[in-house]
Order: structure tokens, then sequence, then C-alpha cells
């Protein structure tokens, strides 16, 4: 009782104080408006935001706030995030029993004044707009200020109980009534929060902008220019046809997370854009639909497909490109709107309708479906790991951290016959995606659980028949070879812990597992993670994707699987099983059916099956195998490549004591130039079925890593620089650290501290490279996973 009173006058204490603050703000500066700062985008010192300050709140505020887990919701990628402010409401919450509001930057609020009333403190002054108040009344500048006057801590590694990096740490997330409290309590917060304070020239230059009101506005011209781009696409994707909407129906549920930019130069930086729904026919201003997703009924009887300006600045942890040409323009007329397709209706918005692919597009080829998603295999796998689940926990800790991804061949046979199966099929292919935010995780689950055996074991059914008319049919001729042309027929995914990517290309060693995926199996995953899952959904919901993605896994492995020898199957199903939950067990050893499908491909008795079957599918693709990411073919020097050797043949040991992603610039003094190369830390488990507890599936003396040209991975762990010539000294140090010492001794060498002088050049050498090598893939890195040793 006495605990109950005193919490109870601690929480009265601080809101006394905090009402006592905002009296003492009003009466000095006026009570708050957004009125007070409306600018138009015509105003000077706006073009000034464009020029000089936004490419310093890109180079050091944009790397932490950005996307759904950005602290406090703050985004400051955009003049509009800037403007929306700070909330205390969080989008990642695995606790919240029901679903949340949306609060997605340009869609849930037309305005300033919206964000207000849905709680968002503003970071700006928004009271009388003078000098003073713009100083004293505004967040961002007093956080500026405050790093200016505490920030240099002269130690190489922060103190950890001063400085919490975890992603779910405690944040204070109040507006400037309440932060005199936290500049109290933890003066070393100030930003940038745990990096290099602003160099003096950065720091006037924001302050002096901040001093003048924070005048804002979007860098349109770009966008401008390819107007006559825009409207040629906007006619081609709202035709009047039914089967013209259908078809930019289905393709708009696919693009939607996806940036759009025009066939113009390839070395230099695009315009994106997004692809909206709209109230609005091409030719008026666009009046976006903002549903929870991208197939729920948008409440209007027409809907027009529109491509807006993307505002936002580009982070990589978000950023798919996607190219729109001319010869995209004519496959999608091939593929979907050819004389012979008939389309008689629209399908509904009812959610088992809109939610279930194979119901929703029936009346869509299903080759042309499918040759949609091969055509940009790499993107749409992206999608699964930088869409909704941006932050990827949720999805990723059901895949292995490094695997190779290969798919069936369109027109092997086996797919035209799919059509029929899959809408006969539908109620048992329904998926937790079609429920709302709010699930029920255990009878959701169990009720998603029989309907998919339903579907699985039909599926075995057809597949058999299927063989048995053509004898021996289960060779290589079903796998996609990319019609000889198409380098997305063979793909690599790492992940990263909590985060993923995918490249072209058959990367690092043969890995343990790979997967086959087919059309359906294509399709579920992006209505399961992409636009079926709902970061704001609660957490039965996001546990019944989490586990239902079980399955899906399951599948592709087993699609492998199913091309080994008939006696190695099982051993190998088993071995990728190891110590799993005996419901899991029983699970892979339940598929008698399918482990003992005749497969046609020829072995050599004498040596391991799975070897072998990836040497063959290795000589499949070769034709068409990108070798972007391999060392040997890009001619590296000859100290580089020797290091790569030996490093990827490393196995537990040190490896443990590294990051999940490591950037490391290679400088070449006798030539002045660098290179950067990424290293990736593979984690190895005994299973990965273990919903909360993995970390005792870890296998930490089977880690291994791969070493990549260039960079892959939006979230570096650490920055390694080092000199050419000295790597065989970088390797001898590395290959003897055996715990955190020694680690921390290696740092002090080679690595860029996050508390390190030189921390922000080397960034943004980092960036510029980046943009320069990959004008229209790269974007901003994220520096919340940087580690502090």
């Amino acid at each position: 009782m006495f605990r109950r009173f005193a919490v109870f006058w601690v929480l009265l204490f601080v809101a006394g104080c905090s009402t006592i603050l905002l009296n003492q703000f009003d009466q000095r500066f006026g009570e708050a408006s957004v009125q007070t700062r409306i600018y138009s985008e015509d105003y000077p010192p706006a073009a000034e935001f464009i020029d000089e300050v936004k490419p310093i709140l890109d180079q050091r505020c944009v790397m932490c706030h950005a996307c759904y887990d950005a602290p406090c919701q703050l985004k400051l990628t955009s003049a509009a995030g800037i403007d929306r402010g700070v909330t205390t409401a969080r989008v990642y919450n695995a606790t919240r029993l029901t679903a949340d509001p949306t609060t997605r930057l340009y869609a849930d609020a037309k305005s300033t004044q919206m964000w207000r009333q849905k709680g968002f403190e503003p970071v700006l002054n928004e009271r009388i707009q003078t000098e003073q108040a713009n100083q004293e009344a505004g967040l961002m500048y007093q956080a500026l200020q405050q790093k200016r006057t505490h920030g240099e801590t002269g130690e190489a590694i922060l103190d950890p109980n001063a400085y919490d990096f975890s992603l779910d740490r405690a944040q204070q997330c109040v507006g400037i009534e309440g932060y005199a409290k936290v500049q109290a309590s933890h003066p070393e917060w100030g930003m940038p929060y745990g990096l290099p304070p602003l160099s003096d020239e950065e720091f006037d230059t924001l302050t002096a902008w901040l001093a003048k009101g924070a005048p804002m506005a979007d860098s349109l011209k770009l966008h401008q220019q390819m107007q006559a781009q825009v409207e040629q696409w906007e006619a081609f994707l709202n035709g009047d046809s039914l089967k013209q909407q259908l078809m930019a129906r289905y393709i708009y549920e696919h693009l939607y997370i996806t940036h759009l930019y025009f066939a113009e130069d390839s070395h230099t930086r695009p315009a994106f854009f997004k692809l909206v729904r709209s109230r609005t026919p091409p030719g008026e201003p666009i009046d976006e639909i903002a549903t929870r997703r991208p197939y729920d009924d948008p409440g209007v009887a027409r809907v027009y497909y529109r491509l807006a300006p993307e505002r936002e600045s580009v982070v990589v942890k978000t950023h798919i490109p996607y190219l729109l040409d001319e010869a995209r323009a004519e496959r999608w007329t091939r593929w979907f709107l050819a004389d012979d397709i008939q389309v008689d209706s629209l399908p509904s918005y009812e959610p088992k309708v809109a939610g279930n692919p194979f119901v929703a597009y029936q009346e869509l080829p299903l080759n042309g479906r499918y040759r949609f998603l091969l055509d940009d295999a790499e993107t749409f796998i992206m999608g699964f790991m930088k869409g909704p689940v941006c932050r990827g926990q949720v999805a990723l800790n059901v895949i292995q951290d490094h695997f190779w991804v290969f798919f069936t061949n369109p027109d092997n046979g086996y797919d035209e016959i799919q059509a029929q199966f899959l809408a006969e099929q539908s109620e048992h292919m329904r998926m937790p995606s079609v429920e709302a935010s709010n699930v029920l995780p255990i009878s959701t689950w169990l009720d998603y659980s029989k309907r998919y055996h339903k579907y699985l074991y039909s599926r075995i059914d057809l597949v058999r028949n299927w063989i048995d008319k053509d004898d021996g049919k289960l060779n290589l001729d079903l796998l996609w070879d990319g019609d000889g042309e198409n380098n997305n027929a063979a793909l690599t995914i790492f992940r990263h812990f909590d985060s993923a990517s995918v490249v072209k290309g058959l990367v690092g060693r043969q890995p343990k597992t790979a997967w086959i995926i087919d059309y359906p199996l294509f399709e579920r995953i992006h209505y399961l993670l992409v636009a079926g899952f709902d970061p704001y959904g609660n957490l039965g919901h996001q546990l019944v994707t989490r586990m239902y993605m079980d399955f899906l896994r399951m599948e592709g492995e087993f699609s492998f699987a199913a091309f080994l020898p008939a006696k190695e199957r099982y051993d190998e199903l088993r071995s990728w099983y190891v110590g799993a939950d005996k419901n899991i067990v029983e699970y892979v050893e339940s598929q008698p059916q399918e482990a003992f499908f005749k497969s046609a491909v020829k072995f050599d008795s004498g040596r391991p099956a799975k070897a072998q079957f990836y040497t063959m599918l290795h000589d499949k693709v070769a034709p068409v195998l990108s070798h972007k990411y391999e060392l040997d073919a890009l001619q590296d020097p000859a100290e580089v490549m020797s290091f790569a050797q030996h490093i990827e043949a490393w196995q537990g040991g040190a490896v443990k004591l590294l990051p999940q992603v490591t950037f490391i610039q290679v400088d070449q003094p006798e030539t002045a130039t660098s290179r950067y190369y990424t290293l990736l830390r593979h984690n190895a488990h005994s299973n990965i079925s273990s919903l909360f507890l993995e970390k005792n599936n870890r296998l930490p003396d089977q880690d291994y890593v791969s070493l990549l040209p260039g960079l892959v991975g939006a979230y570096p762990g650490a920055f390694w620089q080092v000199k050419q010539a000295d790597l065989p000294q970088l390797e001898q140090q590395l290959l003897h650290a055996k715990n955190e010492g020694d680690y921390r001794d290696f740092m002090q060498n080679y690595g860029v501290r996050r508390t390190n002088a030189a921390f922000w050049p080397y960034s943004d050498r980092l960036h510029q490279r980046y943009l320069q090598a990959e004008p229209i893939s790269s974007g901003i890195l994220d520096y919340s996973r940087f580690e502090n040793r």
C-alpha cells in the first residue's frame, strides 16, 4: 500500500514539474501552435535547408532516425518527419495484447496538427518565432547543445552503465517541457547519441538554421523532370478494362514497398517514386488511400494507382529499387494482358478473398504471376527483409544464417496443372495474414496448422500423380536456369541476427541448407511477411506469423532434399533439426510420401550427395550466375585473396568474437586509393525451430565467415581500417584473439570505434564510395547495431 502511495506521489511530482515548465515556456514564449512555423517551399531559407542542412542530417542523424525502429519514432529523413516530432508509442512492441493505431509518415496524418492530435510532441519550437525561443524552446537544439557541452568522454569504450545500445532500451521520448529533467539525469545523452559530436561547422550550420525557425522543404526538382514518364506509367496502370484493373491491383500489392525509378543513366542517382492507391485519377493531385494492409478495402468504387515522389532520404534498410522501362511494360503486357486472357469480374476486398492471392488472382495466368516474381526474384525476397518487418527478428530467426535459393522452372509443365489445384485448395492455403491484427496465437495457430497439413498432403498427391505420368521427372529440368539470361536464378541469403541481406549468385562455401521455391511458396511468403504483416499488430499476430513461417521454410528445404537419393534424405533432414522440439522432429519424419519420390538425378555413390547436387545446381545456372560478390572473379589484390582464403577456412575460435557485419577499408598507400569489403559472421545452430530460446540452439564453435567485395548489409557492427600490406598482421592478431580483452586490443590497432575522432570521416568516405559504386542500390546505413567494444 505504502509503495503504491509513494509511486503516486512521484508521478504527481513529475507531472507537476512538467506543468510548471510548460507554464514557464508559455509565459516566456507564448502557447505552442503549429501555425507559428508554416513556410512555403519558395521561402528562401527553405532552399538553404535542402542544400546545407539536410546533407548534415543525412550524414549524422538519419543513420539512427529512420524507419519504424527510430527512437521515439523521430524520423529525420524528411521535412514532414522532423515536423512530426516524437512520441512515447513504440511500433515494435512484443508485449501488446491489441493492435496499435498505425503511425506511418505521409499516410496516417496529413498535417502536423493531426500528428499533435495523435500524441506526437514537437522537436522544433512552435511558440513565438524568435532566435531565443527557437533555441531554448526547441528540443532538437537542446539535444545538439547538450552533446556540445558533455560529448567528449576521452574514453575508447563508452561506459555501459551510462549508455544503453540495446534495441529495446528505455527511451526518453519527452517534449521540451520535460527535457530539462533528462538533461540533468543523463547529461551525456546529447545527440548524436553515443557517437562523436558534430564538427564546429556542422553545429553552426544546424543551430543557425534552427535559430531562424527551421524552415524546410522537400527537393522535388528531379522528380518533376520525370513527369512525362510518370504520366506514361500511370496511364498504363489505370486502364479501364477488368483485365487491366486486376493486373494493376496485383502489381500494386507486390510493389507498394519498392522504390520505383526510370531507365535513364544507370551511373547517376535516379529520382525514386512509390506506387500508391489514390482516390483521384491521373492528372489530379494524389489523395492516397491509407489502409493497414495493401489489400484492405479501399472504400471507393474505383482505385487509381499513382506514382508519388519518394520524399524521404533513402536508407539501406528499407531501400528496394525497382526499374520501370519499356521492356518491363512489354513483359507485363505479355503476361497479363494478352488477347486470350479473360477476366470476367474483379475479386472482392473481403479479407478471405483479398488476403489469399490464389483466390483473388486466379483469373490472371499462373505462369504470368510466377514469371512476374521470378523476373526480379532478388527484389521480392529483399521485401521479406526490408518491408514491414524492417526490424526482422520476428521473421528472421526462422532461417539459417547462410543459404542458397533456387527456383522451379515456370515452363516445366507442373505449374500449368497447379492453377486449378490452388483454387481448389484456397481454404487450406489461407494464411494468418488474412485475419485482423488482433490474434489469439494458440487457437489461430492450431487452425492454420491443420489447414497447412491438408494442403501439403494434397500437394504431395498432385506431385506424385504428375511424376507417375512421366517416370523419373524429378530431375534438374524441373529447376529454372534463368532462361539463359536472368541472373535471379540463383541467390544467396545472409542472416545477420535480426536483419538479413540477399544477393545474386552463389556466395560463400556450400551452405548447410538450400531452398527450392515454386510459385505457391513464393507467393505465400510475400503475403505472410510483406503484404499481410502488420508491425503494429498484437503479440499473437506476430507469433503466428513467425510460427507459420516455420512451415514455409521447411517446405523450401524439403523441396531441395527431395532431389537427393531417398536413402540420404532423412539423414540430411534430421541433421538440420538436431535437438529440435519433439513435435518438429515428428513433423520432419512424417513426410514419407515426399521423402520417397524417386529422384532421377544421377549421383556418384562414393561422394556426399548434397555436395554433388550443389555442384550440379551451380553448373545449371552457370551461364547466368552473378559473380559480383566473388573475390576471385574480381581480381582483387593478392593480399586480400590470401586473407579471404585463410579467414573463410576458420571455424569457431576468434570468429565467435566478431560482430554480424563488419566493413573493412583496405588502403593502398602507393596509389592513394582504398577498397571496401564486408566480413559477415554466420551463426551456426543445431536447429532454428525454437521461437524464443534461440541461444540454446547455438553452436558457436561452428560459426564461420564470408568475405565479400563491396558493402553488404544495412547494419554494420564494426569498422576496420588496414593497409593492404598489413593484412597478414591483422589476420594473425585476429586469429589469436581468445577473449574480449584480445578483441579490444585488436580493435585498438585496426578498429574505428564509435568514440574515435576518425569515425565520421570514415563514415563519410564509406557512404561516398558506396554511392559511387552503387548509385541505384546504395543508401544511408544504420548505426543502431554498432558495437561498443
